[in-house]
């Protein structure tokens, strides 16, 4: 059986002592609670150092939001594979729509971006999802499929053991509309349907696929209790103690 995650996308928010006083909320509030999943905070590149500190002794784990597809250099701005193991990163975030549509990054750069963070050990939550106008062109599937096939062309399904897939419909992502239930999970199954004719049975059955967009603590319980969904990648609702922990609660 898959053991759920729920990672927490802080993305451009919070500052070093906004990150140490949420960490210390979010500590104290899974305290005494019996978890039955792994709960990931992704914190901006100047809070990860700190934050990893601040983990200590928790059950909470550590993630960064991107990451440069190339191991070092002269790439002024970027951040490193190296740089985030070296604060205590243990996952990824890889491919969000955001980094997407306003980075423009494309399949094959993500492709490089995974490769880059599996060689260094970092658990990639990689990110797909169709735009409103494709969904309502009835090509979320198409777009879906070239997605997750670009992103992992070239890859052994030995080489994608720490692999996650997050499934993201961008037109659900800050805008206050959560896919049903029902739609999500017919991505998901989508998504898991497609990897085990590009891998196998075996493979597409242990790999995490988590849903994000819009998710709060109204609607994570019937979320994740849909059959191929195994956990949230949370977006506004993490930046908030109380409704993030909501959401753990449902896992």
């Amino acid at each position: 059986m898959r053991t759920k995650l729920i990672a927490g996308n802080w993305k451009m928010n919070n500052d070093l002592n906004e990150s140490k006083v949420l960490i210390a909320k979010l500590a104290k509030s899974l305290k005494d609670l019996e978890l039955n999943c792994e709960v990931v905070i992704c914190p901006p590149y100047t809070s990860l150092s700190e934050s990893a500190t601040a983990i200590v002794g928790t059950k909470i784990k550590l993630g960064a939001q991107n990451l440069h597809q190339e191991e070092s250099g002269a790439y002024t701005g970027e951040v490193s594979a190296k740089m985030l193991l070296s604060t205590g990163c243990e996952y990824v975030i890889i491919g969000h729509s955001e980094r997407r549509t306003i980075f423009k990054e494309n399949d094959e750069l993500i492709n490089k971006k995974i490769d880059r963070a599996l060689k260094n050990n970092l658990k990639p939550i990689f990110c797909v999802g169709e735009l409103l106008e494709e969904r309502e062109n009835n090509i979320t599937e198409k777009v879906i499929e070239s997605q997750v096939l670009g992103g992992l062309n070239g890859f052994s399904e030995n080489e994608l053991a720490d692999l996650i897939i997050a499934y993201e419909p961008v037109w659900a992502i800050g805008t206050g509309k959560t896919a049903t239930p029902e739609q999500a999970e017919d991505v998901h199954k989508f998504i898991r349907d497609l990897l085990e004719k590009r891998f196998s049975k075996e493979f597409a059955e242990k790999l995490l696929i988590l849903y994000g967009g819009s998710v709060k603590p109204e609607n994570s319980k019937e979320l994740l209790s849909q059959k191929n969904i195994d956990g949230a990648l949370v977006g506004g609702a993490c930046l908030k103690a109380e409704s993030f922990v909501g959401i753990i609660q449902s896992a």
